[in-house]
């Protein structure tokens, strides 16, 4: 519906859906120059590419709907595409943005200029509240700034495309005032990348609601973007996401109080509150009844183990319809050759860990990993490549380790979309995954297990030696273009460029009193004879009375991964 000027009074389905197709072409366009804003110059996968490749997920699935859809409809269908086909930290929080915006939208047939305002703010509200630590100065600040402005402009006669010209400007504003908030970005003299995306998503979208129709995507860049998609059409999603269930888990326990740990059932109850709802906790001189909905029942227990120890445990899946749908799933293979695979109710545990080379691999695969999502810093795979893995490890309960920081937010996904429990452990490197599946006991709950492999895991020391991808000035280090790169724990330490010296200075860093052990994966890049080289010189320069371990892991980006324990 039109007013004078040519103005719109609502946005109909159509025009959003072919608003966030613009939007994705527009990143997708632009996703170099987004990269190169990244400050950190390790190589990996950028926030450009991360948030082109997630947006080209909610493309492919936006493309089939009707003219005719409602805006719910098409919020819907762009949050729940996104969500699984987000890659990155990045592509995730775009990803709960959408989730947020498609709540703030349900039911509606078409958006006025309030209506959008509410989405959105819907969207800030929900990604800050998915971000455990939120960071000011990055994509979150651009979009609630981007809200808070368009709320104050915000009045009857507003129309949609002014509204969204209120936000598309607020967002650019904030976008340049990231780096006073976060000073390596002001030392790089560059703005924030996640921030920088949204508002090239914005503009791509602007170009739709201002009647120019949908930005165009760069030829030679299509069919790479269709061949990396990650959302099939064959594949029906029954009993993998089942509506709009919140609270999947109905969990029940008894604590036998332990005097000693001083039992606070409040507290308990207070916690257990953030994580669910239908709370009922009921205390005597001995035990504390508790019972709770939650996506995290692991969580929930593992709260309740601060107050003495757990008996009568009881969680059972409250999507009632996943029986009845289970046997209407149709699963096509996945890109990485995963096969849907029923849970047998008789296997109580099972893992999936994502890696890249064939000896890393392989590592985990002795160790009792099911199933290997390939992928790490150059490639994150996505929320549905990690769910894929999960749904072929027809297991009760799911250990998922990412193993890299930049793929633990799309593996927190997957709790919310897997037909069966999934524990998330926060494992950041390689040496933690492995650290994390040697401290598994088949014999204790899962509560307890995931205590124990996260002490397990945050124990190791980790070292990376790798190259620069791009001339940088970060954290004090002036660093070219080619230079060796020595992470310790995932902090830049110093740059070198002779291998071995960086590799045993780094070892050697990593050492502490109490260690006994370290070993050195090198990667696909390093012959045996120089990896010989390097161990014979790291354990020269190390205690002797410490077990130096040599294995060819053939991952790619690293030269060399050292575990220290």
């Amino acid at each position: 519906m039109e007013i004078d000027g040519g103005l719109t009074i609502v946005i109909t389905g159509q025009q959003l859906r072919d608003a966030l197709i613009s939007g994705a072409n527009n990143i997708a366009n632009q996703r170099q120059l987004v990269d190169a804003l990244n400050v950190f110059p390790v190589p990996d996968g950028d926030t450009g590419t991360n948030m082109s490749m997630s947006s080209s997920a909610a493309k492919r699935e936006l493309k089939r709907v009707p003219d005719n859809a409602p805006v719910s409809q098409v919020a819907d269908v762009c949050a729940s595409a996104l969500l699984r086909g987000a890659r990155g930290n990045s592509g995730v929080i775009l990803s709960l943005l959408f989730r947020g915006f498609s709540r703030g939208l349900k039911g509606q047939t078409e958006a006025n200029a309030e209506q959008l305002v509410d989405a959105l703010e819907k969207g800030v509200e929900s990604a800050y509240k998915a971000v455990m630590k939120p960071t000011e100065g990055t994509i979150l600040t651009v979009a609630r700034l981007a809200a808070t402005s368009a709320r104050q402009a915000l009045t009857p006669e507003t129309t949609p495309q002014e509204i969204w010209h209120v936000i598309l400007d607020a967002a650019q504003q904030a976008l340049e005032q990231t780096p006073e908030l976060l000073p390596v970005l002001k030392k790089a003299g560059v703005v924030d990348a996640g921030g920088q995306g949204l508002v090239v998503i914005f503009a791509g979208m602007a170009q739709v609601f201002d009647g120019q129709g949908i930005l165009p995507m760069e030829e030679e860049r299509q069919q790479a973007y269709a061949d990396s998609q990650s959302i099939h059409p064959d594949r029906n999603a029954a009993g993998e996401y089942i509506g709009e269930i919140t609270f999947t888990y109905c969990t029940e326990f008894l604590v036998v109080k332990e005097q000693e740990k001083n039992p606070t059932p409040e507290v308990l109850r207070a916690y257990l509150e953030t994580i669910g709802d239908c709370v009922v906790v009921v205390d005597d001189d001995e035990i504390i009844k508790c019972h709770v909905h939650t996506d995290h029942p692991g969580q929930a227990l593992e709260a309740a183990l601060g107050h003495g120890h757990l008996t009568n445990l009881k969680i059972e899946n409250m999507r009632e319809q996943y029986e009845a749908q289970r046997a209407s799933v149709v699963e096509a293979q996945s890109d990485q050759g995963f096969t849907y695979a029923p849970v047998d109710p008789s296997r109580a545990y099972g893992f999936v860990a994502v890696a890249a080379g064939e000896g890393v691999k392989k590592l985990f695969q002795d160790l009792g990993v099911d199933n290997v999502v390939s992928g790490g810093q150059t490639m994150n795979p996505s929320t549905d490549d990690i769910l894929s893995a999960v749904h072929a490890t027809p297991a009760k309960t799911v250990f998922v380790l990412p193993n890299n920081k930049n793929i633990i937010m799309a593996a927190e996904q997957v709790t919310k979309l897997a037909d069966r429990q999934v524990i998330v452990l926060q494992t950041r490197t390689i040496p933690q995954g492995l650290a994390a599946m040697i401290a598994f006991d088949q014999e204790l709950p899962a509560a307890e297990n995931q205590i124990n492999m996260q002490k397990a895991y945050e124990r190791v020391g980790t070292g990376q030696v790798t190259f620069a991808a791009r001339d940088s000035d970060y954290d004090g280090h002036k660093i070219k273009e080619g230079e060796l790169l020595a992470l310790e724990n995932g902090k830049l330490a110093f740059t070198e460029r002779d291998l071995t010296k960086a590799v045993v200075r780094l070892a050697k860093s990593l050492v502490h009193r109490d260690s006994s052990f370290v070993t050195l994966l090198y990667g696909e890049e390093i012959s045996e004879e120089l990896a010989q080289t390097v161990c014979d010189a790291v354990t020269a320069k190390l205690p002797d009375d410490l077990e130096v371990a040599l294995i060819n892991g053939g991952q790619p980006v690293y030269y060399f991964v050292i575990s220290v324990e």
